[in-house]
């Protein structure tokens, strides 16, 4: 309003209107020039908004401030109302402030408020969750410092990349419109400082927008990414991430990450022309870093365990090899593929091997390269002819198949020509400046013959395109398998070592366990679907044969609650099935119940079965891994092999001292214990340590109990988590996270002092 009548473009009844505006409501006129304007965009806008206030020629068009501002701007102008009843009108607009104590949540009553008006997305609820509740100076420095350049990072896309996001964090892949309501479980959870989320989150996004805009220092892996997002192969993005991290930490270099995108590529080219079920990749792409890591618990050798893990994959996860590849990409029916796949296809068969590519992605795009039948869709007598007495049958068989497709500028001129015709017109086969046409442009005629040796060339270029990776690595141990209940396997003879639902674990003795915990998991959000099974018998519910209220009517009875018990008398392979019947039953997903399983080479201990032994062994075998992993494989835990005791030592290279990982019936416990053969070492060594105690507890963030035990010859420092058990399985998740964490955190502290002392 002020523009236009300060531009003469509309006339108001009072003169000063335009200068009413500009000082009451635009302006602070005693404020210098660079803080003047009352309204305070975010820090990406502020220029735009600037900008309004000069001359045309300075507007910034392409911000959604500046458009939203020619939309009034162009509307005023046709003068529905006056400017008179506008400015009149917008005094009958109400502002409301609301303000809280320090008692209230600003959050919750925002999330309230916004409930009744048009929903923001999950980015947005996120960015305020994250903010809001800070001090207000803070607020401006963290969102300038991180969540503007998150945005820009990830293209205004926060949503999506959140999501990618939690997925690493908590291996499980949220729902969309779940991602603000997972974000904030997972930020309460781990209790993480605001600044120290902001830098992690930006940290990532960085590597987001690699994977949007593939800016690297290397140009195949440019090109990779481009054709992955071309192909909207999102379901990789988590996976790429952590692969991303470790390139930039280090541990990967330019020419490894390279090659893993691009073995991916192949991997995921190979299994859709082999039309492998897609909805196994989630899962895949979600928890392959973790499968890669937990060989041999480090991120060394990265790469060839990466290869490994792929080839490894079997039934609906596999790699399809030469032989099926071949087998399918030759009858594969490719001109009746989606765009993007067809253009995928034939621009590699342009462009792999060079570094004089064409533009085939843009040409395409743009209407300016076609998708020619070489053998036309509709023959006409010479093509008739020219085929001979099998005609119909050569052109059924072979008209939509990659060998008689091609690219091409001019298709509206080849029309249903004679091959002779578009071999040699102007423009045509002969004078085409793409490779893909060089060897069609050399033949006298286009037949069976033909169709046959271009479909021979196009197979085997198409084995170094898409090649198939080799790798001579082998797990030196078996680590356990991990399916879902989605996936189509047989566990048949396999043993379990514990479940995920819904990203909470759970360690288990059996098969038969992991059913009872599942479904009483499922009773709990849901006491309905077994009560109604357990009362009433529908011979068309197969699973009325399973569930009753009375144990007598089973043969075998799992008891889920009062009154509703479950057939545990079947084989591994009737479990699952059921299962999975349940949780249709239920509307759950089954990709969100996930399945670890023992090694199938493990050592059998029954001599020690049902003694406190054998509850100790089984226990170090669950959580060693998590420990090792921690530690990276060199570290103090790297040649531990499990215990019977109720401790598990880990060494640092000072004779007589350790680290202890304890697990008792009321509790678990880290400790360095310093136990060399002469009392009086251990007393100077732990004197001297408690002379730094400030600081050592000061960098744990906890305080540690120190005993000297004076009349002992060894001394121990140790933390504790209270109200967990060795004999509850359902603890052992949280003991083994516990000690994974805090003989980390002992190491990385204590023993830079003792090595300083000996």
């Amino acid at each position: 309003m002020y523009n236009l009548l300060r531009q003469g473009r509309l006339t108001a009844s009072a003169e000063t209107m335009a200068q009413e505006i500009y000082e009451e409501y635009l302006v602070d006129k005693h404020q210098p020039r660079e803080t003047r304007i009352k309204l305070k965009p975010v820090k990406d806008d502020r220029n735009a908004f600037d900008r309004l206030f000069e001359d045309e020629t300075e507007y910034i068009r392409n911000s959604n401030l500046t458009q939203n501002y020619e939309y009034f701007y162009n509307r005023i102008q046709k003068e529905e109302i006056s400017i008179d009843e506008l400015y009149d009108s917008l005094f009958a607009l109400e502002i409301i402030n609301i303000e809280l104590t320090q008692d209230d949540n600003p959050q919750l009553i925002f999330e309230s408020l916004n409930s009744t008006g048009l929903a923001l997305s999950e980015g947005d609820k996120i960015r305020n969750f994250v903010l809001m509740g800070l001090p207000m100076q803070q607020q401006t420095d963290f969102h300038d410092r991180y969540w503007s350049r998150i945005e820009h990072c990830t293209d205004d896309n926060v949503d999506l990349f959140v999501r990618d996001y939690l997925s690493i964090k908590q291996q499980q892949i949220p729902a969309m419109n779940k991602v603000y309501a997972t974000f904030k479980g997972y930020v309460r959870e781990t209790n993480v400082e605001t600044e120290a989320l902001l830098r992690d989150l930006l940290d990532y996004a960085k590597h987001y927008e690699v994977l949007l805009k593939g800016k690297t220092a290397d140009r195949q892996l440019n090109a990779c990414i481009f054709r992955l997002n071309r192909l909207e192969t999102t379901v990789t993005r988590p996976f790429f991430l952590e692969v991303l991290r470790l390139q930039e930490s280090g541990v990967l270099t330019l020419t490894e990450t390279r090659e893993i995108f691009l073995y991916t590529e192949n991997y995921l080219f190979r299994r859709s022309i082999c039309d492998l079920p897609t909805n196994a990749l989630n899962k895949i792409f979600l928890m392959l870093h973790r499968e890669i890591v937990r060989f041999d618990g480090t991120e060394e050798n990265y790469l060839e365990k990466f290869k490994y893990a792929l080839l490894a994959k079997g039934e609906r996860g596999r790699f399809p090899d030469d032989e099926e590849f071949v087998e399918a990409f030759s009858t594969r029916q490719v001109y009746k593929m989606n765009s993007k796949n067809k253009i995928y296809i034939l621009e590699r068969f342009e462009n792999y091997g060079t570094i004089e590519d064409k533009d085939v992605y843009r040409h395409c795009d743009q209407g300016v390269y076609t998708i020619e039948h070489i053998m036309p869709q509709h023959l006409t007598s010479i093509w008739t002819k020219s085929l001979g007495d099998d005609h119909e049958q050569i052109h059924a068989q072979w008209l939509d198949r990659l060998a008689n497709l091609t690219l091409t500028g001019y298709n509206s001129k080849y029309s249903n020509s004679p091959f002779s015709e578009k071999r040699d017109m102007p423009n045509g086969f002969r004078e085409s400046g793409l490779r893909i046409n060089t060897w069609v442009a050399a033949q006298e005629e286009w037949g069976l013959s033909e169709l046959e040796q271009r479909d021979q060339m196009l197979m085997k270029r198409a084995l170094r395109i898409w090649e198939r990776p080799e790798t001579e690595y082998i797990p030196s141990t078996q680590e356990m398998d991990a399916c879902t209940l989605e996936d189509d396997v047989d566990l048949s003879g396999r043993d379990i070592a514990r479940f995920s639902y819904k990203n909470a674990e759970q360690p288990v003795t059996s098969w038969i366990k992991m059913l009872e915990q599942v479904l009483k998991i499922l009773h709990a959000e849901d006491a309905s679907v077994l009560t109604r099974l357990a009362y009433t018998h529908d011979d068309d519910n197969e699973l009325s044969a399973y569930v009753s209220n009375r144990p007598s009517d089973l043969r075998a009875a799992l008891k889920i609650d009062e009154d509703v018990f479950v057939e545990r008398n079947t084989s591994t392979a009737t479990k699952l099935l059921l299962l999975r019947r349940f949780f249709r039953a239920y509307g759950a997903n089954p990709e969100d119940l996930i399945f670890y399983l023992k090694d199938q080479n493990e050592i059998d201990h029954t001599a020690e079965e049902g003694t406190r032994y054998e509850l100790r062994r089984r226990y170090w075998a669950f959580a060693l891994p998590y420990i090792q992993q921690a530690h990276g494989e060199q570290g103090a835990f790297s040649n531990s092999t499990g215990s019977k005791e109720n401790w598990l030592s880990g060494f640092f290279g000072i004779g007589g001292f350790n680290l202890s990982c304890v697990a008792n019936w009321n509790l678990a416990r880290v400790e360095l214990y310093l136990g060399k053969s002469e009392k009086d070492r251990n007393k100077e060594a732990f004197d001297k340590l408690y002379q730094h105690k400030a600081e050592i507890e000061a960098a744990l963030g906890v305080q540690l109990r120190w005993n000297r035990f004076d009349n002992n010859k060894a001394s121990t420092i140790f933390y504790v988590l209270d109200n967990v058990s060795i004999e509850n399985e359902t603890d052992w998740t949280q003991m083994a996270k516990f000690h994974a964490e805090w003989s980390k955190k002992f190491y990385d502290v204590f023993v830079p002092y003792l090595r300083k002392m000996y």
